[in-house]
Order: C-alpha cells, then structure tokens, then sequence
C-alpha cells in the first residue's frame, strides 16, 4: 500500500484543509472544528457575534437557549471525539491484522431494487405490454407477463417489501421463472420444441424487458466490478468505507494515518504487543483488586481471570506465527508470552534460548563500477577492466576498455551473510610481455558498506600497487546493501552492560527481529556472519538517559532495563539515538513511550542520509497531529476503553451502513466489515456474547421498524447468545455474567414476540415466498427460541399450539385487509377484472355486510363471489408460495385455511339470505367455491365445504323440482301447438316457455347458457325433429350439464340428483315419442287413400323425432352402473317399437293406396259387363279415330306416388336403418297384394289392359327398390317369382290373341321408359 506521507497531493490538500478550518469563522452552535488544541477542547464557550441582537423578550429564556446550544455542541464534541478514538482502533485494525481475514465463502449479495428502479421497471414493462418495443413475442408470453406485472409488479406487498431493502432483481426474475413454469408445462407438446426451450427463451425475453434500453455489456461490467467489490476489499477500500461509517474527513484520516505509521508494520507489530501485554497487565490488575463484573455464580471469577489471560496468550501465538519476512530464511521461534522473560546469558540453556545461528541475517549487495580517474602512465589505447568480489564469495569482471576512456556501468550483484562485508575493487591493466602470465595489477580499494551508507555512486582513492607510476588513482562506484526485513534497525553504537558487551567499546550493533514477540541486540564483526555476543529484548524497558560519568565515549545516552540488569548505549548523533530508541521501543514491547529530551528537533543539513530523516519527518506527523488534537486519541492506551461499548457503537453504525448500502444485505454485513468487526473484538477482547447480543438488538430493533432482516442471521446470532448463557462455551467462555444473562432474556422475550408477530403476517412480512427460505427459518428459529435450554428440545405440542395461535389471527388479518381491499376495488369499479395479488397494507374491520343497508341483494352477491375470487387466489398463494415452509405444520395450514373461510362464510351468508326466494344468480358462487375446494386434498368435503353444500342443497332440489315442472308443461303445450315442421335453427324456432333460467354466468364458470348445444352442432345443415321435441331435449341436456358441471362433492347426493334427472329424462322423452306416435297415426289417418297421396313432411320430421330421441337417450337416460341401465333400456325398447309401429302404419296406408289401384283394374275383370261393354267401344272407336291406351295413367300415376316417397323418406328422414327397414316392408306388403290379387284371378285371364298397368307397376317398382337399395334377396322373393311369372304367361297369351302389346312387356329393355 501506498505510504500517504509520500504523496504530496495529499499533503498539499491538508495543508489547505488546515487553511479552512483556521479561516472559518466560529459559530454558536456549530460543529467543533478539529483543528481544536486537546487543551481548547476540554472547556467550549460560544462564540458572541461582534452585531446587536434584538432584544430577548426574557433573559432567563435566551440564556436557557445558549445552554441548550452549549449543552448539544458539548455533545457534539464528545461524539466526535469517541468517534476518532474508535476510527484509530480500526485503523490499526485495517493496518495490521493478525487473527482474522477477509471470508471468501460468504454468499453473495444481490443488488436490491430501489423504488426509482421499481417504477422504472413497471414503465418498462407496460411499454412491452403496450406494444411499444421492438420484442417479438406470441400471444401466450405476452398473457404470462401481463399476468405477472398485474400480479407481481403491481402489488403493494411488492411495495412495502422494496422499502425495506429486501428486494432484488433476482427475486423478480424467480417470481417470474416460478410464475411461468406452470405455464409452460400445462401448454400442448409441440414436435421439435422442447419446453425447456420455451422457458429458456421467455427467461431471455423477460430479461430484455427487465433491462430495457441499457447496454447489456455495461450492465455485465457494473454488476462484476459491484461483485468483486462485495467480495473482498483492500485496505485503502475499507479505510474508506469507515471514514464513511463512522463520519470522518479525509484530511482527518490523513493526520491519523502518519501519525499512527500504519505503513509500518514494525510500528504495529509492537503497538500490538504493548496492547497485549497492557491486558495482561489489566487481568492482575483485576484479580488483585477484587473488581470483577457480576457473574452468575462467585466461582466464575476466578475463570475469568484464566480466560482473561489465555485469550492474550492465544492472540500471542496468533502475532507469533505471524511471518517477519517473505523469504524466511531464518528460524522463527515461537516462544510462550504468559509473563516476561529473563535476561538470556551466553551459556543459559532453557527453551527460550536464542544460539548465534538463529540471527544470521542475509544481505543483498550491488556493486556498480562506473569509472577510474587518474590514469595517466599507461598508452591511450592500453587495454584495463576491473575486477570485483565480496569477501568469501565469487569474483566479477568488467568489460575491456582503453586507458583512455576507462569507464564502464557494470553492475554485480552478490549475496552475503556478513552485515559487515568487504567489497574488493582492483583495477588490471593487460600485460604486453611474452612471457607474462596473468595481467598487472593497478590499485585497488577495499569498502566496508552497510545498510545505512550511501547508495549513490562516489569517488574512492584507490591504493596504487608498486611500480604503477599514477599514485593519485580514483575510482567511481556505488555500492548499495539492502535492509532484510527481519533487520529493524543497523548502525555503530557504544555499549557497556553486565552479563554481554562487559567494556564500553563501540560496536556495530543490529536490531534483529526473530518472530514476532522475538527480538535481539546483535553486535558484529568485520567480514563475520554470526554475531560476536547477543541480547535478547524480551522484558527490557528502553528509555532516554543523561551522559554517564566515566564512560568515555559517545554524545548522546540511553538505556536498556530490566530487573537485575542495565545496559547502556551510546550514539554519536541525537538523530540516530531517537532511531534507536523508536526501533527498541517498539521490540520491547513496553507501555511506557519514550519521550526526547527536547521536542524540537532539527534536519542534519550536514550530509544526513535518507534514513536519518525518518525521525525527524515521523516528529513532524506527530507534531501536526498534536496541533490538531489527535494526539490524544493517537497515545490513548486501548486498555484504559471500554470496548464493549466502543464496539457496539461500531457496529450498530457498521449496520446502518450496510442497511443503506445497494445491496439487499438483510442484515448480514459484508465480507470486508466482517473482517474489521472480527479483527476488532479478538484485539481487544470483545466478548462473543456481548457482540451478539448487540447484534441482536440492533437487527431487532430493524426488523421491529420494517427492515428485511434473514432469520437465519438472527437464528446464529441467539444460538451462539443461547449456547454461551446455558454453558456450552461456543468461544471458549465458561463465564457467564448477569448482565449477558438479563440482556439475553430481554432479547428472548422480544424476539419471540417479532417471529410470532411475523408469522401472523406471513403474507407480508415473505411476500410471494422471498426472501426464498426465510418464512421456514422463522419457524426454525421460533422452535428454538421456544427451548428453555440448548439441550431439551421443546414439546412439539407447544410449538405447534404457538404456531396455531398465530395462524389464527393470520387469518383475521389477512380476511380483515382482503375486505378492505374488496371494497375499495368495488369502489373504483373497473371495467375489466384481473388476477389480485396485492392485499392493502391497513387492518381495517371492514367486511363486506358494511357496506350500506342501501345495496341491492343483486350488487351484494356481485361484491360477494367478487370477494370469493379474492379468498380463492389468497389461499392459492398461500399453497404455492408459503406451504412448503409449513411443511411440518400443514395441518395447521389446513386450520388456517378453514379459519379464513369461515370468516367469509359469514359475509357469504349474509349475502344469501337476502337474495329473493327462486333466484339462481347465487349458482356461480357455489360452482366457484366448490371447483376449488374440491380439487383440494385438505379442503374437500372440510367444515366450510359441507357449509357451503348445506347451503345450495335445498337450491339444487328446488331448482330441478322447477325445471322438471316447467319442461313438463312445456310438452304439454309443444305438442299441442305443434306444426312439425322440421327445425335447422334452433334459436329461431323454440317456442318462448316460461320457466326458470338456466344461470348464465361469466366464462371462467361453466355453466350452459341459452346457446346452442354442442351436440347439435354437426347436425345444423340437416333437418332435425320439430321445435319442441327439440326444445325438450336440449333442455334436459342443459340442465343435466348444469347439475353436472356443479361437481356435487358428496357422493349420496350427487348420484342421488344424477338419478333423479336420468329418470325425468327418461319420462320426458317417452311422453315425447308416444306423443309423436299419436300424432303420426292421425296424420295417415286424415290422409288421401289414393295414388294421389304425398309423403308429407311432418311425417319425415316426426321420424326424425325418434331418431334424436334414440341419440339422445344414449347421454339423457343411461346411467354409469351397469345395474342401473334400466332407464336407458326401457325408452330404447319404447323408441324402438314405436317406430315399428310408425312404419306399420305407413306400410298400410302405401297398400291401401295400391289396393285402391287394383280396384280399378278389377273392373275389367273377365266375364264382367263392364269389361266387355269397355272392350267394344274401344275397338269400335278405334276405327274411326286414335283411342290412347286405357288404363296407363293409372300406372304412371302409381308410379309417380312411389318415386315421390322414397325420394321423400330418402332426403328428409335422417336415420338410413329406419329407410332400408321402411322399404323393405313396403315392397314386401305390396307385392303380396299383388301376387294375392293375381292369385284371386288364378282361373281368369287377364284383360289386357289390366295386363299392361300391372306388367308397368311391377317393372318400375322391382327397379326404384333396387335403386333404393332394397337387397336382392328381398327383390326377388318367391312372390314376384309368382307375379313375374304370371305376367309373362298372360304376356305369351295376350300376344297370340291379340296380335301383340304394343311394346309393353315384362322382358327388360333398356330403351324402355
């Protein structure tokens, strides 16, 4: 990191700040400015403008007034006063921690929504909805997430659960996914498409809605860069969120941070340690003045003085393993710092013993070599280089280069263990001689660097070798040694002691830091890597001391103390003295600081190296710090605070950060604050108990005023509270005061009261289910909280009746808000219904009997299934979004669920009871409630369900009581009316009945309307039955399809009402057919007898009546049982004897129509008068004049009668069996009349004419029957066998005797007419 001391910008900006706050005037009132002296500081007077003020109507007020300001500017101060001394804790915190890190496991944090984003959102969406995006979309996406905005989006819950931070963009896109799945997987199998894939692409869809306009790439990049942040933080980062936290200025943090030398690790490795061994100071200090806190039992005392003390110890061993150096290249001892430590002798072996070798330091050197002057003897175009070499180590070469430009930059680099090694340098010439071995030798110069020399290249005499004229040889070269981290400190001191360094004689002394609680004074020698004698610190006390007498030696003194031993030190210079001394100050330990003797300190303008300017440049810090009144929160001793308050102050405004910040916390703090908290209370000792009870209390008093906070939190915070009260020890504490103790309590007692007071409000304190799992930890957490201790599990009867009590008044409050909602909806009276998931937010006592005495019965059933809708969709939530968290409480759900519709059952009733009696506009109530009901398990056939069927039962039976009088009386009246004309419209055509109305309701109910039926559909373009035959049967399939679709839940009387409409349909439709059989009958018998008669159409309409009679009877009278097929087999047989009949008689009537014919052709009978007076008119006639055919227009006109009505009965009677049987009777019945009436002539010859109408009958009718698809096992029966054959005989005969017949004959001729 940085050093801030470094940065002249943020110099620059002190300095100015330091402008401002000396410029800026004083004002009453206002806050202490920091430039405040901590001697200004201790008294505050107001500042008295130099302008009059008016006049004070009474000086006792005004003067109550300036004490009231001074009062609050003193409360001020000492705010911020308490907030920079805990600002200095934290830093040091931040600066160098040492028990706690930065946790990498913690989950993830979303981005919550703000209600900007939220209202943004919602325009997005409407602009989708409204079709002003680009987004292609079907129909069935576009109905989910308009169902979705209605539902989710514009829900108050939604609302409320955005205020209170708790919702984020991930929990709109699960309510989404969760909302869509059940879409998805009720839509058809569509080949090739997957519904995975549908879901994929309207999750992609629903994203780019949800983002809008924004850069997607922008979007991914701010949501890294937030979650990395979220993640882990540097220290400039957390210094920065705690400046925010606890309301402190740059420029003060600034001061603190030099002034404190965070940068240094040594600095805060032995402040730590002074902290550490001031709270070991404090435990003795505790058990030997008796002044412990109030346990809960007296031996606990002499606990939490051990506890004390091994948490200090472990917080040793923590800062012991911290490691010295990144190469650890020496051992680092762990050594036990329960109390000080002797003096190490030379020859004393014990554990804590430091040998020579666990000193041994390892140096970097840099040698550049980068040119000789003075060499004048040697020719210019000679050949030198120089050689280089460590002592004991390898030796380096330059380049070549001529006498007359000897310079090089050659750099080499060595590795030594010797902090006082020896640097050879020789300069070599190339030797000309033939017979020279190696090359001549020059000078050389041998260095003795250390750490502290200059790093910057410098000339050296060199020593010139013999015989080399040029004896004033200089060479340039740097020489640079770098500081080990484990060296704190280097340089020559004097030093006299009694067990080491035993005659004053300077030395070259390094500071040596071993681990992190281990320290040595090491004195060396020349070109040797292990120490001549060594002091270990532990235990010392260093401090500034006067010139000692007779030591002689040395400018400046100070001392190292311990009990039975002093050493004295000695520095040629005041500057390196304060070096020292800070450098063991901070190694020893020690509470006490050193204090220079003089406080003004001045720069060595005498060639001061870089390092001496440390001292006076950390003075200058401090004397900054001084004037602005941080000194005293700089050099404040930790052990003399309260930290447990100082913590709790700290956390509590590190929560209402978090709360504030833009993530959807729900309490828990971030990984870096985690880390600043942890890494504080193990500092300074903290209790656990302590912390998580604040925690405790600070989170409640949160979610007491709104906040979403995750029970899961507040679930581990009171376990560990509960653990450590009951003596389980989670941290290692045994002790248990009585303030944890009673605090504990109180928490208890609280926190059972919120849970209990949320579960009440499930719907609203976890709307929708979010946040996800929180509703099941509540309930976990309630179970817990419920144990009187952490071993005894409470009686899951209690829970279970605590979790009643609430469901209970759950489901008041939740129908109390529903009604409200109900009636100010009714209020607004929107013109189109949707989906209501949103309930309003105030329990008001206000159901729907409030309305007003005014209302008529019809608007008060309107708002009453209107309010059912509402109970419907509230319990459907509660089953989608809430049950699985009850899921070891379900049948208390079921209870719930019972209690909230008990309270409607009495809103239900009132609104019943004042419906007028023989209305039906209440059925869409009940079929509403019961389609839910009874799909549900725990619902069917419950208390409310059997209500609600005790209610409409008495409905249903006087309902059909009215129906089966009314389609009665409907016969009744049809028939007698009756046209039988056939109908195609049946809307057109009913007859206007009065009887009561089938319920038309709205579409999400199905119920039958005066529509037409399904059923009739496909037989629309035919001619059916007559209008009320008609009439009667979708009459009695409406009502049967009303009772049906009421799913009548309780078995007995649902097939009771199922028997009893199968029975009426049974009645109904043999009155029908018997009715329409008398009908049938008086219409032949009103009919011609001759070959004039036409097939009317009432007589096809009224077979086509038994024909949707026999279907109809199939749906109408059949019942499911086998057993109970006696209704459908009885109006079967009905049905179908009566068309028996039906076709006997019109069989009848097309024989007497025949014999009618025969009649007439049985008056040319032979041996008749007629016959022979006809015979000889004709022949005489025909002389004269062309006499037609006698007798043909009788067989045309028979003809003519049969072609007619099998063309008729073919087009208009639609049932093809009913024909095919009617035809076949017909040609058989007729052709026995014939083959009798030609029997009764068995002994007589046929006229001719006779001959000819009957050969003309037989031929026409034997080819229409077998166009009409009569079989030709019927055709040529033995009959027309018998009249065929006849026909052809009289044929034979008539042609010998008469000489012909005119063409006619019973041959087939395919010219023949």
């Amino acid at each position: 990191m940085l050093d801030p001391s470094s940065s002249e910008e943020e110099t620059d900006e002190i300095l100015e700040e330091e402008r401002k706050v000396v410029a800026a005037p004083k004002v009453g009132g206002a806050r202490v400015s920091p430039s405040r002296t901590s001697e200004s500081s201790v008294g505050l007077q107001p500042s008295r403008s130099s302008n009059v003020r008016p006049s004070s109507p009474s000086p006792s007020v005004a003067s109550e007034k300036e004490k009231e300001d001074l009062e609050k500017m003193q409360r001020e101060e000492e705010e911020r006063k308490k907030r920079l001394q805990l600002y200095v804790f934290v830093m040091r915190c931040i600066a160098y921690p040492f028990n706690a890190k930065q946790p990498t496991d913690m989950a993830r944090r979303q981005q919550k929504i703000s209600k900007q984003q939220l209202q943004t959102v919602k325009e997005r969406f409407q602009s989708f909805l409204n079709g002003d995006t680009q987004i292609v979309a079907d129909e069935a996406f576009i109905n989910a997430v308009q169902s979705y905005y209605e539902v989710f989006l514009k829900s108050d819950r939604v609302s409320r659960m955005v205020q209170s931070g708790g919702c984020s963009a991930a929990d709109s896109r699960e309510v989404f996914k969760k909302h869509i799945e059940k879409r998805v997987r009720s839509l058809p199998e569509i080949d090739g498409l997957s519904k995975e894939t549908v879901l994929s692409s309207w999750i992609a869809k629903f994203d780019t809605i949800y983002r809008g306009e924004e850069d997607p790439r922008k979007h991914q990049q701010r949501m890294t860069a937030s979650a990395a942040s979220e993640l882990i933080l540097s220290k400039d980062q957390l210094y920065e969120m705690f400046q925010g936290i606890l309301g402190i200025k740059k420029f003060e943090h600034q001061l603190l941070y030099n002034a404190c030398q965070l940068d240094n690790p040594d600095e805060q490795a032995a402040q730590i340690r002074r902290e550490l061994d001031g709270r070991l100071q404090m435990a003795d200090q505790i058990a030997r003045g008796g002044k412990f806190p109030r346990f809960v039992s007296r031996e606990m005392e002499a606990m939490y003085i051990e506890e004390l003390k091994s948490s200090v110890n472990l917080l040793m061993a923590n800062l012991e393993s911290m490691p010295v150096s990144k190469g650890g290249e020496f051992k680092l001892q762990k050594l036990k710092r329960g109390h000080n430590t002797s003096i190490i002798d030379m020859g004393q072996e014990d554990e804590n013993q430091l040998s020579k070798s666990d000193v041994v330091l390892s140096f970097t050197l840099e040698v550049v070599i980068m040119e000789v002057q003075g060499l004048k003897s040697l020719a210019p175009n000679r050949i030198v280089y120089c050689t280089m070499e460590v002592e004991g180590g390898q030796k380096l070469q330059t380049d070549q280069a001529e006498a007359s430009k000897p310079t090089w930059g050659t750099q080499g680099d060595f590795t030594t263990t010797h902090p006082l090694p020896a640097v050879k340098v020789k300069l070599f010439t190339e030797s000309t001689g033939v017979l020279a071995l190696e090359d001549k030798e020059l000078g050389r110069v041998v260095l003795h660097p250390t750490p502290n020399s200059p790093k910057q290249a410098e000339l050296h005499k060199m020593t010139v070798s013999k015989g080399c004229p040029d004896s004033d040889l200089k060479i340039k070269l740097a020489v640079r040694m770098d500081k080990p981290q484990n060296m704190k400190h280097c340089g020559y001191l004097w030093a006299i002691g009694k067990n080491v360094w035993k005659r004053w004689k300077k030395r070259f002394f390094v500071l040596v830091q071993v681990s992190q609680y281990t320290f040595a004074m090491c004195s060396y020698r020349e070109k040797k890597a292990e120490p001549v004698e060594l002091l270990q610190l532990d235990g010392y006390t260093v401090d500034y001391t006067d010139p000692q007498p007779g030591l002689d030696g040395g400018r400046t003194f100070f001392n190292a103390v311990k009990e039975g031993d002093t050493v004295i030190f000695a520095s040629d210079d005041e500057q390196d003295r304060i070096l020292w001394v800070q450098a063991m100050y901070r190694a020893t330990g020690q509470s006490h600081k050193p204090v220079p003797p003089t406080q003004v300190q001045k720069l060595n303008a005498k060639g001061g190296t870089a390092p001496q300017l440390d001292a006076p440049i950390s003075q200058f810090y401090a004397d900054r710090a001084q004037k602005h009144g941080m000194d005293e929160f700089i050099s404040a001793n930790p052990c003399s605070f309260d930290h447990a308050s100082l913590f709790e102050m700290l956390q509590r405004l590190t929560l209402d950060h978090r709360l504030n910040d833009s993530y959807s916390c729900l309490g828990w703090f971030s990984p870096g604050q985690v880390f600043v908290l942890d890494e504080y209370c193990a500092r300074n000792g903290v209790r656990g108990c302590h912390r998580h009870l604040c925690y405790l209390r600070d989170l409640l008093e949160r979610a007491e005023n709104g906040a979403m906070i995750d029970p899961t939190l507040l679930h581990y915070s009171f376990a560990f509270c509960a653990s450590h009260v009951h003596g389980n020890r989670p941290d290692g504490i045994g002790t248990v005061s009585v303030d944890e103790k009673e605090r504990f309590e109180g928490i208890k007692d609280r926190l059972r009261v919120l849970l209990e007071n949320q579960i009440t409000h499930f719907r609203y304190c976890f709307p929708f289910g979010r946040p996800e799992g929180a509703l099941k930890a509540t309930l976990s957490l309630l179970e817990r909280v419920l144990m009187k201790d952490i071993v005894t599990p409470v009686p899951q009867e209690e829970v279970k009746n605590v979790i009643r009590k609430c469901l209970e008044q759950a489901a008041l409050v939740n129908y109390q808000r529903l009604s409200e909602y109900a009636k100010v909806e009714g209020k607004k009276r929107e013109m189109y219904e949707h989906p209501v998931f949103c309930l309003a937010s105030q329990v008001m006592d206000l159901t729907i009997q409030n309305v007003g005495r005014l209302v008529t019965p019809a608007k008060k059933l309107e708002d009453t299934i209107r309010l059912a809708e509402l109970v419907i969709e509230v319990l459907q939530q509660n089953e989608e979004h809430h049950a699985e968290a009850f899921a070891w409480w379900s049948d208390l759900m079921v209870e719930h669920a019972e209690t909230f519709l008990s309270l409607y059952a009495v809103d239900m009733d009132a609104a019943l009871e004042v419906q007028p009696p023989d209305s039906w506009d209440s059925f869409p109530l009940f079929q509403l409630l019961n389609d839910f009901l009874r799909v549900d398990y725990n619902l069917c056939n419950g208390k409310f369900h059997k209500h609600l069927q005790d209610l409409y039962a008495p409905l249903v039976v006087r309902y059909v009581d009215l129906m089966e009088s009314s389609i009665a009386q409907s016969i009744h009246r049809g028939f007698e009316r009756e046209t039988w004309e056939p109908v195609k419209s049946l809307t057109s055509n009913l007859p206007i009945v009065n009887l009561p109305k089938v319920p038309n309701v709205a579409v999400p109910v199905n119920l039958p309307s005066f529509s037409t039926p399904a059923w009739m559909t496909a037989m629309s373009d035919t001619d059916n039955g007559s209008g009320t035959s008609e009439d009667l049967f979708w009459k009695l399939d409406a009502l049967q399809t009303f009772i049906r679709d009421l799913h009548w839940p309780e078995e007995e009387f649902g097939k009771h009402l199922e028997t009893r409409l199968k029975l009426m349909s049974s009645d109904m439709i043999e009155s029908c057919v018997k009715r329409t059989r008398a009908a049938f009958e008086a219409k032949l018998q009103r009919s011609s007898r001759t070959a004039d008669f036409r097939v009317p159409q009432s007589i096809c309409t009224m077979f086509n009546v038994m024909v949707d009679a026999r279907a109809q009877s199939a749906k109408l009278c059949a019942m499911e049982l086998g057993q109970e097929r006696q209704y459908h087999s009885q109006i079967d047989n009905l049905i179908e004897e009566t068309v028996k009949e039906m076709i006997t008689l019109l069989v009848a009537k097309f024989v007497v129509i025949l014999e009618s014919v025969l009649a007439k052709l049985s008056r040319y009978d032979e041996g008749t008068l007629f016959s022979s007076f006809l015979s000889f008119t004709v022949k005489a006639a025909s002389k004269y004049v062309d006499v037609p055919k006698p007798g043909m227009d009788v067989a045309d006109s028979y003809v003519t009668f049969v072609r007619h009505s099998q063309d008729m009965l073919r087009d208009k009677v639609n049932e093809e069996m009913y024909i095919e049987r009617l035809f076949d009777q017909w040609y058989t019945s007729t052709m026995n009349l014939l083959g009798t009436w030609l029997t009764d002539r068995m002994d007589l010859q046929l006229h001719v004419y006779q001959l000819k109408i009957l050969i003309r009958i037989v031929k026409k009718k034997y080819r229409d029957f077998r166009l009409q698809g009569v079989l030709d096992s019927t055709l040529n029966s033995k009959m027309y066998d018998t009249v065929r054959n006849r026909l052809m005989l009289e044929e034979a005969t008539a042609s010998v005797r008469e000489g012909g017949m005119q063409g006619i004959s019973m041959k087939d001729s395919d010219t023949e007419d």
